[in-house]
């Protein structure tokens, strides 16, 4: 079987790119084998253990996906990935997929019954696993009826089956399983910031016309670039910035295990020298508050993107003084797997999600479905070619998220005059005060402006009239001490720079905000 990988591509600088995907298509086999002809010797992945050339990822990833086949999985079949970042990450992906097997990429921070939900709600035959976690997934070993497999990624798999073993065991050559462009190629579960974690079924098609619209069409990213992103392979956001991004252009990807935390970052920034980076706008704020912040001198980056949460316009122009370089702020989601809203070199407004990247089609609605008028706030729909194709197991929320052409994003917004997006908040985290629909996002950026204060999140409460009022919750910078006075200095902050009515009519200090793992805050858990 023969698989045709060409995919043409419009002049990005003029009208959106046009995009031909055959019908017979695997995405495994076009992203790393486009690589081998031309760039087989170049370094495709930098780990903390070592490095990677892109023959030698095409080399595993074969090995990993016969392996797979040998115990006896099957094209269809689907198995849970919970590893941290390495290079064993985007082998044990792209090797189920060009097998035809569906990998699942869930988040690496949860707890036991958030694995024992998504292992049994997905009936994933194998894990897949890094022996750091695998305590996580103890108690559920023997436990679920579908769960045949274990692969341990570590120096002992614990009596488990050894990931080097499986790729010790399989073939140099893979013969690529028959796909299709619209078959399930893999899940990612969302990330639970507003209830259950939902199984969302992503297309072979999208990874490589993510790349194209977002990573070539606006990024111009390049074949000379090292890129790293904080953002972990298991979200969507981080699977284009360090797997299909790199992979469609050829540049050379650094990976990190461990946590992001400021000082993590700092030795990937000076030691590898990335010249394109992605963050949150968390990991950006912490950044910035930390005295190690390098010498701009030390660094090599030419472009930075944000994603995840609304970037603050004041981390932007903070960030923008210590190295010279803007930070692109965009936003994207699960469904659509990457970022179809962004500001983009050389168009790039402070406060703003930017405008559409070429080939998405936006608009906003209000809750009767119609557009709004220019300046107003309503729910942003999403027209593109790399919506999912569903929730499993949850037809219900499939039909109401997946309405059409369009997709609902649950996200408030509004456009400005010059056509810039303007982000306002979670639809379920919007406030009426006095019948206005009052922006959390608007009020956090306001609070976040004030010297004192790291990070805040705002949500409605009701006063003694029942009738519901912003409270804020904040995160003091180091050396900054909690009191009624400070409160009383944020209060009438917000109000010099907002409406007097959108101030935070109550202020709680905290030590820090419940966040998912991938940076975003819940603020369901503060109102709850």
């Amino acid at each position: 079987m023969s698989v045709s990988t060409s995919i043409s591509t419009a002049d990005h600088s003029a009208s959106p790119p046009s995009i031909e995907i055959p019908r017979l298509y695997n995405a495994a086999v076009d992203l790393v084998e486009r690589n081998l002809a031309s760039r087989g010797s170049k370094l495709a992945y930098v780990d903390d253990a070592g490095q990677y050339s892109f023959a030698e990822l095409s080399e595993r990833v074969n090995r990993f996906g016969s392996g797979l086949l040998s115990l006896g999985l099957a094209m269809e079949d689907r198995v849970l990935i919970a590893m941290h970042d390495g290079i064993d990450w985007p082998v044990a992906f792209l090797g189920a997929i060009k097998a035809g097997i569906v990998p699942i990429a869930v988040n690496t921070l949860l707890t036991t019954k958030d694995y024992e939900y998504m292992l049994g709600d997905s009936r994933a035959q194998a894990l897949l696993v890094s022996q750091a976690l695998l305590p996580q997934f103890a108690p559920l070993i023997g436990k679920l009826p579908f769960l045949r497999h274990i692969i341990v990624s570590g120096s002992d798999a614990q009596g488990h089956v050894a990931f080097k073993d499986v790729l010790a065991k399989g073939r140099k050559e893979l013969a690529p399983a028959p796909t299709t462009r619209d078959d399930a190629c893999f899940w990612l579960y969302s990330s639970g910031s507003t209830g259950m974690p939902k199984g969302t079924v992503h297309v072979h098609s999208s990874l490589i016309v993510t790349a194209e619209l977002y990573a070539v069409g606006v990024l111009r990213l390049a074949e000379s670039d090292v890129v790293f992103s904080a953002a972990k392979l298991f979200f969507a956001y981080g699977l284009g910035n360090a797997l299909s991004f790199p992979l469609a252009v050829g540049a050379t990807t650094i990976l990190m295990a461990e946590r992001p935390t400021p000082a993590a970052v700092f030795k990937r920034l000076t030691e590898g020298k990335p010249t394109v980076f992605y963050g949150v706008p968390t990991l950006y704020a912490a950044m910035l508050a930390d005295a190690a912040f390098p010498k701009s001198g030390a660094l090599s980056i030419r472009m930075c993107i944000s994603a995840g949460e609304a970037l603050p316009p004041q981390i932007a122009r903070g960030f923008k003084e210590k190295t010279g370089v803007e930070i692109l702020d965009g936003i994207g989601s699960t469904e659509m797997l990457h970022i179809f809203l962004a500001n983009r070199p050389g168009d790039l407004r402070y406060g703003t999600t930017g405008k559409a990247v070429p080939g998405y089609e936006l608009r906003i609605v209000d809750d009767q479905g119609e557009a709004v008028k220019r300046g107003e706030l309503g729910e942003l729909q999403i027209g593109g070619p790399t919506s999912a194709a569903y929730y499993w197991n949850n037809r219900e929320k499939s039909r109401t998220t997946f309405a059409g052409q369009w997709t609902r994003s649950g996200d408030k917004y509004s456009q400005d005059a010059d056509g810039y997006y303007v982000y306002g908040g979670r639809s379920d985290d919007m406030l009426k005060v006095g019948g206005i629909y009052v922006s959390p996002a608007e009020v956090e950026a306001a609070l976040v402006s004030h010297d004192a204060v790291l990070e805040a999140a705002v949500v409605g409460a009701e006063d003694e009239n029942r009738l519901v009022k912003p409270k804020a919750y904040v995160v003091l910078k180091q050396g900054q001490t909690a009191s009624d006075q400070l409160k009383a200095k944020l209060q009438q902050h917000v109000k010099d720079k907002l409406a007097p009515y959108k101030y935070p009519r109550w202020i709680e200090f905290l030590g820090e905000l419940p966040k998912t793992a991938t940076g975003k805050i819940q603020r369901f858990k503060l109102r709850g």
